[in-house]
């Protein structure tokens, strides 16, 4: 291989999935996530359109972050039932993103296929400031694509959208089919 590329350090593949160092600046955060808002914004004409797009490229990070996420957290080992994916989200995934667990997980009375994970300050929203005009814009959108991503690619197809109620509000709705599943596995 040419020295140039290696300068002495091990290749990515060799690397351990240990745990690396997860702080980030939150300054340097709020400076990317902003770019990132703006840019949607940019090319995008209604706010459920930006909050679309936005959702979009969470999918694309919760993609990304569910196997390293299984194999440093669960030894490659991954969920099987709703809930514990659920709380895997809410706990896991919540610390590896934002550095805490998600305030609550609640599941809806009316319907056994709707959960509620909220947030009271996401800090995704904390450094975005709306205009009136945009004001039903939920950045939060972003968390939203993240775990729809994370749900869909562990196998638990949902649509998950963001809402403010008690805060940010991320409603997940799953397919007929998981709960169906879910209810076959509990009838062992």
């Amino acid at each position: 291989m040419d020295s140039r590329f290696s300068r002495g350090k091990s290749s990515i593949l060799e690397r351990s999935l240990a745990r690396p160092k997860t702080e980030v600046s939150l300054s340097a955060f709020a400076l990317l996530f902003s770019e990132i808002v703006q840019y949607c914004q940019n090319r995008v004409y209604s706010v459920s359109e930006l909050q679309a797009k936005l959702s979009e490229l969470g999918q694309q990070v919760g993609c990304r972050l569910l196997d390293p996420l299984v194999m440093r957290e669960k030894n490659g080992k991954r969920e099987t039932k709703v809930i514990s994916a659920l709380l895997f989200i809410k706990v896991v995934a919540w610390k590896a993103l934002f550095g805490k667990e998600a305030d609550k997980l609640e599941q809806a009375n009316d319907d056994d296929k709707t959960y509620y994970i909220i947030e009271k300050d996401p800090l995704i929203n904390a450094y975005i400031s709306v205009p009136k005009e945009n004001s039903t814009l939920n950045c939060a959108s972003f968390t939203a694509g993240i775990v729809e991503s994370l749900l869909t690619c562990s196998g638990f197809p949902a649509k998950v959208t963001a809402h403010w109620h008690k805060g940010t509000t991320l409603m997940i709705k799953f397919d007929e089919s998981v709960i169906a599943r879910d209810k076959a596995l509990d009838g062992r």
